[in-house]
This record gives C-alpha cells, structure tokens and sequence, in this order.
C-alpha cells in the first residue's frame, strides 16, 4: 500500500506551496488539498503565463492527475466558480479531473456578513482577517450546524433555509446592516447549480481505494504551520490545522499511512495581517524586501510584512510536522545583500531560549547571527553548482541548525527556476 507525502508551510503562509506541489505533482496520481478556505491564494507561473488558485488543488495544471477538494476544506461556491471558469478560459478543463468532497463545508453568503461583524466588534484586537466568511463556517462545522456539499444533494433548500435563518438572528444580536445579501445569494445559488456539475465524492474512502491500489498521492496543505488553529501565534491564526495532522483529519489519511513531509519556508519571514511577528523590520531593509519579494497577497493583494528568517520558529513547526525534506524558496530575494541576519534563538527577560513561547509578544528579542551575502544574480542559474560559496554556506547553516536536509531551493516564480539539491530526496 503507497503513503501520502504530504507538502505543507512552515511559517505564517505565503511560502510558495503552489509553485512546489505543481514542480512535484510528475511524480503523483493524485493531488489532494486537506484545509483551509478561499484566502489562501496559490501563484504559479510558468510558460509565460501566471495562474492564482484559490481552492483547487495546485496539480490541475497536470493534464492526466486526479485533484481532489476534500472534507478539511470550507468551499465558496462563487469564489470556486469564478477560479474554475478562469481556469477553463485559459484552456484547462477541469471537470475530468476534479473531484470534490462531500464532507467539505460550504460558505455561505451569511458567514461573510458574520465574518465582518466580528472583526468590526474587535476593534483595535482584530485578528485581520480576510472576510471571506472561513472562521465563520469553522464555527459552525464545529457546532455541528454547518451545510456540506452533500448536503446539496438531499433536501438542500430546507437545510438552507435553517442555516440562512441562524445566521441572520446572529447578525441582528450583532446589529449588522444585511444591505446586498439578496444579490449576493442569488449568486451564491447559482453557483450551487454550476458546483452540482462536478463529482462528488466520499473523499477518505476514494483515497483510501487508491492507495491499496498502489496509487501515488500527494497532500497539499494551505496557510502556513505558524497560523495552525491549536499550534500557532493564537488568536492570530487561521481556523485549521495546517500542520501534517491536518491531512490525517482532512483527508481521512491513517498516520501510519503519512510518507514523507515536505515542509516550505522563505529565505527570509513573512507575515499578513495581525499578530505577532518576533523578527519583523519596520525598516528600510523590511521596505527593502517587500519590493524585491514583490510581497503582496495573491488573492487579496495585502502587502505582506517583512523580517530575517526565524529559526527558533522554523525548528518548532518542523518539530510539529516530522519533517523530513525541506524546500527553500525566494533566495533570490537576498541576491544584493550585503549581511544577511538569522535569528538562532529568543531572549525573554534576559533569558535566552531557542523553544518557542506560549506566546509571542513584545518582550521577545530575537538574537541573530550574521552571514556574509552573495552579492550576484542567482535567479538565471540552473544547477546547485553555480551557486556560490556564501549562498552554500547560508543552506549548510540552516540545514545544521534544523537538523532536516534542505532538498530544493527556488531562485524565483517560475516552474523553472527551481534546483535540485539532493535529487534522491525528491519522488520519482
């Protein structure tokens, strides 16, 4: 019987997850997304061309493999229709190859409103959310009042109805203008229509099928290890689990059945939105890497917030997921640094620790380490062997600090700029 390998982030999201399931997804049969909702925005881009997914899994790009949407994941209908109808515009058809959950929870055109009235009601504590309605639609998974796309197909209109009615008691204790709502279920409905034209399946169970067939599957998860609901920066985190336990619950995946764990982290940080971020720089050099990065959101265009690369947290969320191969992306970033900053480990009142905290506030002083740059343009090599010395250098001291060998590094967006390291590492 085959295992799941499973690709996940390791810092706040943002890593590049897509590019990579996509360089992978050759060696697979069957690409299968476990959690999270629309925000978390997938860029690929190769062949001139640059695609944004939102929910589907990064593998349609791969004309004979199988996709699969399953039970983790909170599915917009609109926001689904306009990816998939973008995709089929741009020549890729994707009702052969795509199949959806049953289990997977619906957003509704009422847990945006819910969504927006909590954060208004935080004020200056907000957790800067997208507004998408997928915290929302967690809740009510969790409160066992949630619609799922089965649900479409038995007694849909009731269940809808019940769900509607909750949802707008809830917004009248909140106070909330519903102004737009019927425009925006009229919509919603309608695309219930268009998602029904899909496959529906019992996602554990047709996974399942396929590994003792002897079918290779690759699990791709969203947002990143430091925004997972139970493990990371709380409350600034997402509404999942978007560690290696998320694609046991999300997919139905047995523990014994997980493979290799493929874990993405940025040469430098991250983060958007709100919460705390130990190694940040409100600085020109943050500035600095922004620009180069080109660190905006995909799907919401939010500029994202800079800073050195952390490993006291890197170490925690490798920890957390058995991590067994790690991927390096956007070294190219750091081409023109002269110094390039490294923080080893926290001072907390004068203590110094390399274990991340229960929380993260402002008494952390993130202690660095300095690596000389390497000062040239690396995003035109094709082969480790042209890296230079000081970039080897950087990719050996990560690699002793963490303890997992680093297998491929990126050196930009697209499916080309990628370099093998250790070629044994990766499937074939």
């Amino acid at each position: 019987m085959e295992k799941v390998d499973v690709l996940l982030g390791l810092q706040w999201g943002d890593e590049g997850k897509g590019k990579i399931v996509d360089v992978l997804t050759p060696a697979y049969d069957l690409i299968a997304r476990f959690q999270g909702g629309p925000n978390a925005g997938h860029t690929l881009e190769f062949e001139g061309n640059k695609y944004i997914l939102r929910s589907i899994p990064s593998g349609i790009f791969q004309g004979d493999k199988v996709n699969v949407i399953g039970s983790g994941v909170v599915l917009d209908p609109i926001l689904f229709r306009e990816e998939a109808e973008s995709l089929s515009r741009s020549g890729h058809d994707l009702k052969g190859r795509l199949v959806i959950s049953r289990k997977a929870h619906l957003i509704l055109p009422t847990h945006r409103l819910i969504d927006a009235a909590q954060e208004a009601m935080k004020g200056d504590a907000k957790v800067g959310t997208t507004g998408k309605g997928i915290g929302p639609t967690y809740t009510d998974k969790v409160a066992r009042t949630g619609l799922r796309v089965g649900d479409t197909e038995h007694d849909f209109p009731k269940k809808y109805q019940e769900a509607k009615q909750r949802h707008l008691t809830l917004l009248r204790a909140y106070d909330y203008p519903t102004d737009g709502l019927e425009a925006l279920e009229r919509e919603w409905l309608e695309a219930i229509e268009y998602l029904r034209q899909y496959a529906f399946v019992d996602s554990e169970q047709y996974l399942g099928r396929a590994l003792r067939e002897g079918r290779r599957v690759l699990a791709e998860g969203a947002q990143g290890s430091m925004l997972d609901i139970d493990f990371g920066s709380y409350p600034f985190v997402t509404s999942s689990n978007t560690i290696a336990a998320g694609c046991c619950t999300g997919l139905g995946i047995a523990p014994r059945s997980i493979g290799e764990v493929y874990g993405i982290f940025k040469a430098y940080c991250t983060r958007v939105g709100s919460g705390p971020f130990p190694t940040e720089l409100e600085d020109e050099t943050g500035e600095r890497l922004c620009t180069l990065g080109h660190e905006f959101g995909s799907v919401t265009g939010r500029r994202r917030r800079c800073g050195w690369l952390d490993l006291v947290a890197l170490r925690y969320t490798i920890m957390l997921s058995g991590v067994t191969r790690l991927i390096m992306m956007k070294s190219d970033v750091l081409d023109s640094f002269e110094t390039i900053r490294v923080c080893t480990r926290y001072r907390i009142h004068g203590t110094e620790t390399e274990d991340l905290p229960y929380e993260l506030g402002a008494d952390i002083e993130p202690i660095y380490e300095e690596l000389p740059g390497w000062r040239c343009d690396t995003s035109r090599m094709t082969s480790a062997e042209e890296f230079p010395q000081e970039l080897r250098d950087y990719i050996a001291f990560i690699e002793q600090a963490v303890g997992v060998p680093i297998a491929v590094v990126s050196v930009g967006p697209d499916r080309e700029q990628t370099i093998t390291l250790h070629p044994t590492l990766l499937p074939h």
